[in-house]
């Protein structure tokens, strides 16, 4: 038989284990998603960069910073921009009602936008955002565990991969010429893992990058609202 000192450690443990087991980001505790979709090209774009620099110190917030390529024409090929990033933009625009892309637009929780040069604006949109209400995720090893949950049945997972330091790039052409720009949570890498289909399942998750650190969101196709979101 057992000693009360046994049992109670037994009990613990059993606690932690289930602590332990529990998903880190349930719906209640998810980020919301706060996407800056910037240029070093454009003259308009540093204060927003400043803005999502500030926000990406807060707790309740995943700051994601897109260079975007179409004001590469204008002297200046934005060292971080890539086509994917341009085409995430371009997806978001008829949802969000917007004639086309723009700079510098933030995008919070896929579904409302704002001129991102307005600190005070995104701030309110924020304010306003409802928690995301989708399924639990969480990592394990080498994969994204993602809950069940019928009513948001086929949705995207994307993986984002970022660098969470504060950058500073000197821009030698274009309408930035002799600045030096800062950024921070730059999105250096974007892929589609698959489709959620409303069940409990994982997906695998390639080799982590120094540096840089994993995002995954589960989303609405062709530019719909984000239903979760976990950063590590």
């Amino acid at each position: 038989m057992d000693k009360p000192g046994r049992i109670g450690g037994s009990i613990l443990m059993s606690l932690l284990t289930a602590v332990a087991a529990t998903p880190v980001a349930a719906a209640d505790l998810q980020p919301k998603v706060v996407e800056l979709f910037t240029s070093q090209g454009c003259s308009s774009c540093p204060p927003a960069n400043a803005n999502l620099i500030k926000m990406s110190n807060r707790k309740d917030v995943l700051a994601l910073s897109f260079s975007v390529t179409y004001w590469d024409y204008l002297g200046w090929k934005d060292t971080y921009g890539r086509p994917e990033f341009t085409e995430r933009q371009v997806a978001y625009e008829p949802a969000l009602k917007q004639a086309g892309p723009f700079t510098p637009q933030m995008v919070v929780n896929g579904a409302s936008t704002v001129v991102g040069n307005d600190l005070s604006e995104v701030e309110k949109l924020l304010a306003q955002a409802a928690p995301l209400k989708g399924p639990a995720l969480a990592f394990s090893g080498d994969h994204i565990e993602i809950g069940a949950g019928a009513e948001h049945a086929n949705a995207d997972v994307w993986l984002v991969r970022y660098d969470p330091q504060v950058e500073a790039v000197p821009i030698a052409r274009g309408e930035n010429e002799g600045a030096t720009l800062q950024h921070t949570h730059v999105v250096r890498r974007l892929d589609r893992l698959g489709t959620w289909d409303g069940s409990k399942t994982s997906f695998s998750l390639p080799n982590k990058v120094a540096r840089l650190k994993t995002a995954v969101l589960v989303q609405r196709p062709e530019g719909g609202p984000i239903l979760s979101a976990i950063t590590d």
